[in-house]
């Protein structure tokens, strides 16, 4: 997400799924609909160029949550960023004054706030009208998660909508072999830190969790594996007997509204 191009794509394509965004009449830019409207990213990763993004689209509030501050702050590649949205014909920050990212960040009304799922109670209530992720849920410490689904009930306003892409898959081989070790290996520190870690809650038990949370669910995109890609097997028993529509799933997009 550090290049202007794929993360401009990838905040319209999340964007469309949701339905936030209305053509301009001038121009080939796009306009987010209102205009109080606040943006939450999970995840942004290494740039925090959703910031920029959103305001030039018309944001008037971005938060930017992240597990910890991994984040370029080098002010040439928000530079480049801004430059590339202009050559597109997006209204941009002005950056004359800028220095720092920070300052970009300010200019933006945007805050990057890098404590994981405990940095949402820094989100006020019912304040939050888009929030998106992308390969992000996946990685949200398994015990964290009802607290994730239940604070994004909170925070997102009472029409708000959230969209977020989530990988099934295991982020070694792109297969199955994150489900082989039992949960005491792998919730266990040496995993827990590594690069590879994901939660493991398999497609219906993550759906299931964001319905108890309060959330109606629609689902855009489902995409699935023709075979199973580990041998059942050689799963762990805590997933061997999971049903072969579950286990099939290698990753969906999931659109989330408060229910009424």
């Amino acid at each position: 997400m550090n290049q202007p191009q794929r993360a401009l794509g990838t905040f319209l394509e999340h964007a469309r799924k949701a339905d936030v965004l209305g053509q301009c009449t001038v121009g080939p830019q796009f306009r987010i609909q209102g205009d109080d409207y606040a943006v939450l990213e999970l995840g942004p990763g290494d740039s925090l160029f959703t910031a920029v993004i959103a305001r030039s689209l018309g944001a008037s509030k971005t938060w930017l949550v992240d597990a910890g501050s991994f984040a370029t702050i080098a002010i040439q590649a928000y530079a480049k960023l801004i430059h590339y949205l202009g050559e597109q014909g997006y209204r941009v920050p002005r950056m004359e004054s800028a220095e720092t990212a920070w300052d970009i960040l300010k200019d933006c009304q945007a805050e990057y706030l890098s404590e994981g799922v405990a940095s949402l109670a820094r989100v006020s209530s019912s304040s939050v009208d888009y929030c998106f992720s992308n390969a992000v849920l996946e990685h949200i410490p398994k015990g964290d998660f009802p607290l994730l689904a239940a604070e994004l009930v909170r925070v997102m306003k009472p029409d708000g909508v959230s969209v977020h892409r989530v990988d099934l898959k295991d982020h070694l081989g792109g297969h199955l072999n994150n489900l082989r070790f039992a949960e005491v290996t792998w919730e266990g520190d040496l995993f827990r830190k590594s690069g590879f870690y994901t939660n493991r809650i398999r497609y219906k038990e993550m759906v299931a969790l964001f319905d108890k949370a309060g959330f109606d669910c629609q689902f855009p995109r489902v995409v699935r594996w023709e075979t199973l890609p580990t041998p059942r097997v050689k799963l762990d028993e805590a997933f061997r007997d999971l049903s072969d529509d579950d286990l099939l799933v290698s990753g969906f997009d999931v659109v989330l509204r408060r229910k009424r």
